[in-house]
């Protein structure tokens, strides 16, 4: 019989909600983003997302989007941090001074409360949430009323991740969110780098600009894209920073990352409503990589196409928006 365990701690000296389900462990930081910070296998030793070293942790919370899963809401660059939105423009901080952008929202670095944690007879859990009113500073750049909420659940099956956006108030509101989860590759102790490939259901290659924004556009696929669409590829076979429409296989929307050494495959299936993939790897530096499910096309708003091309979708007053994802690893 599974064990399951929900308890407060510590990781790397910051408060974390700590789930435990058998031979799995995974770790989440409420005061920085509500951010799951470690997700790990302890009996083969596998560590899946890229975690902190205590001697990172300054430079992980001064920026804390390339370890576990932050949550990007709005996600990715807008334009000169103008957003056009139902007749008025939102202005937000333009934080990447290369490009005269805004970066990556308003929600990945800020304190997420904790709603709940605990165990069922199937699973532990931790519910986190915030909530934006009149009285919170994200109102300043986001005035909405509404609710992030996550819940992250572990059990025999991994780890899984359920995602939801409310709006609480009278207004339109627009739901933009992605996820910047970073992934180990290596995450087998004793394999390297090159033992892994990688595979994403990816669909069309959108063209940037040299500002990293989308021309409305698509670029052919080379011929490596193409086996990262396929049979799969090493992650680092050349700088990544593209960005793709989504194409399911078998019904699913997913990355997978093998590694052939060890015979084992991660499957990370992100759910069909996330519209969009990003993917990054560092500049081809070996390690990590980040692929990044994404409900809405970059600077989706000031671009002069079909919403629904775009994942550009509106939550009206006091709907609510959601999605489920899921982390395991399957032995071939």
């Amino acid at each position: 019989m599974t064990n399951f365990k929900a308890f407060e701690g510590e990781f790397q000296g910051e408060k974390a909600i700590w789930l435990q389900a058998g031979q799995y462990e995974a770790a989440l930081l409420p005061k920085i983003g509500g951010n799951l910070i470690a997700f790990r296998d302890t009996v083969n030793n596998y560590r899946i997302l890229r975690e902190p070293t205590m001697e990172e942790m300054g430079s992980f919370k001064a920026s804390p989007t390339i370890h576990g899963i932050p949550v990007l809401f709005p996600p990715n660059r807008y334009e000169d941090g103008r957003m056009p939105w139902k007749g008025r423009t939102l202005q937000f901080p333009v934080n990447e001074p290369a490009t005269g952008n805004h970066l990556h929202g308003f929600v990945h670095s800020i304190p997420w409360q904790v709603d709940e944690y605990g165990t069922t007879q199937h699973e532990s859990f931790v519910i986190v949430s915030v909530t934006v009113d009149e009285q919170h500073p994200v109102f300043e750049f986001l005035p909405f009323r509404f609710t992030l909420r996550l819940k992250y659940s572990l059990s025999q099956d991994g780890l899984v991740q359920h995602v939801t956006v409310r709006n609480n108030g009278e207004e339109i509101m627009p739901c933009l969110l992605a996820f910047h989860t970073a992934i180990n590759a290596p995450f087998v102790q004793g394999s390297s780098p090159q033992d892994y490939r990688v595979k994403l259901t990816l669909g069309k290659r959108w063209e940037l600009n040299e500002r990293m924004l989308p021309t409305g556009q698509f670029q052919p696929l080379t011929a490596n894209e193409e086996k990262l669409q396929g049979e799969g590829i090493y992650p680092f076979y050349e700088a990544l920073d593209n960005h793709y429409t989504i194409q399911t296989q078998n019904g699913s929307n997913r990355m997978e990352l093998t590694d052939t050494k060890a015979d084992v495959k991660l499957v990370y299936d992100a759910g069909t409503s996330y519209k969009q993939w990003m993917i990054w790897n560092n500049g081809a530096t070996e390690g990590f990589f980040c692929p990044e499910p994404q409900v809405n096309l970059v600077n989706a708003p000031n671009v002069d196409l079909p919403s629904e091309e775009m994942g550009l979708f509106a939550l009206a007053p006091h709907e609510l928006w959601e999605e489920t994802s899921r982390i395991y690893v399957v032995s071939k």
